[in-house]
């Protein structure tokens, strides 16, 4: 039975956004999202109103947030593209964080990611931290999700090294290969979100999944499971870098940053807390070998050529 209680989202049509909406939909919540892609096909039909962002005009973005009790953000960039940049990022979430004060938004779930600091020379773990105190400065009543690397049906790290281990006969890893990651299925990363939507008290959660592994043990696994005999070759960090600047033109995509090769080395999406999710990611790929990696998966395409 739907509900009075109006939740908002940022995204409702991405990919994590998604799994969110769907489980607030199944609640009985009214969702209504927030999108720089207003227009674009609506999923969800009726069941979801679309509004678009106004980060450039606070009174409108402010009355795009009226009457919601839960706003669930999941806005972010992966990297610099065009005009948009992290510092404007950051700037269009803590006007978002301002509106919603200001418009009597009872609680704010908030995507981050793990390790952020306002002290990174990355800018996408500087921004996220700083996004954190603001919002924790804001008053307003919080969650804080701190996910790793989120694997599942559409994503974009797990799905793409599949897609190179499926056409390449060899696939370089950066340096030792001993740096780690623990991924958290899209599923269990969404339960986690909602369950803190409806929670009461503060809380800054790390979203990661049972299993840590080594970004070589990691490769390997994805090579056994598509039963494909790939030459693993350790090879400088910025080399596959560099390499995948030469792929780029033919998928017409950023395959991967240089921040995120450091990032990747500097063992920042791991946790010392307890997990949170319980998907095992070789179990995943089990069920999903067939399917996995088929086509490559593209940022450009998913969030600026829609």
């Amino acid at each position: 039975m739907t509900t009075s209680e109006i939740n908002v989202i940022t995204g409702a049509f991405s990919y994590t956004g998604k799994y969110i909406t769907r489980r607030l939909l199944a609640l009985g919540k009214q969702v209504r999202t927030l999108t720089g892609h207003p227009n674009n096909p609506n999923p969800f039909g009726e069941q979801v109103s679309v509004y678009p962002f106004h980060f450039d005009n606070h009174d409108a973005l402010v009355k795009n947030l009226e009457g919601a009790t839960t706003l669930y953000n999941t806005y972010w960039i992966r990297f610099a593209h065009g005009s948009l940049t992290f510092d404007q990022a950051v700037a269009n979430t803590q006007a978002l964080f301002k509106a919603a004060k200001d418009a009597g938004v009872g609680r704010v779930v908030h995507v981050s990611i793990t390790n952020p600091a306002e002290t990174s020379r990355l800018p996408y773990f500087r921004g996220k931290a700083i996004l954190e105190r603001s919002l924790i400065e804001s008053g307003l009543s919080y969650a804080i999700i701190r996910p790793t690397v989120i694997f599942g049906a559409e994503d974009i790290l797990i799905n793409n090294i599949a897609w190179l281990i499926r056409r390449f006969p060899v696939f370089p890893i950066s340096g030792s290969g001993n740096y780690h990651l623990q991924p958290i299925y899209v599923e269990d990363m969404a339960d986690l979100v909602v369950q803190a939507g409806q929670d009461q008290e503060n809380a800054q959660i790390d979203a990661v999944g049972p299993d840590i592994f080594t970004y070589e043990k990691l490769v390997h696994l994805v090579a056994e499971k598509l039963r494909r005999k790939v030459l693993f070759m350790h090879v400088p960090p910025l080399l596959p870098y560099y390499a995948g600047k030469l792929i780029e033109p033919f998928v017409g995509d950023v395959l991967i940053t240089r921040d995120e090769v450091a990032g990747l080395m500097a063992n920042l999406l791991i946790s010392d807390r307890l997990p949170t999710g319980h998907t095992r990611l070789s179990s995943w790929l089990t069920e999903n070998k067939d399917s996995v990696g088929r086509k490559y998966a593209s940022e450009l395409g998913r969030h600026y050529r829609q």
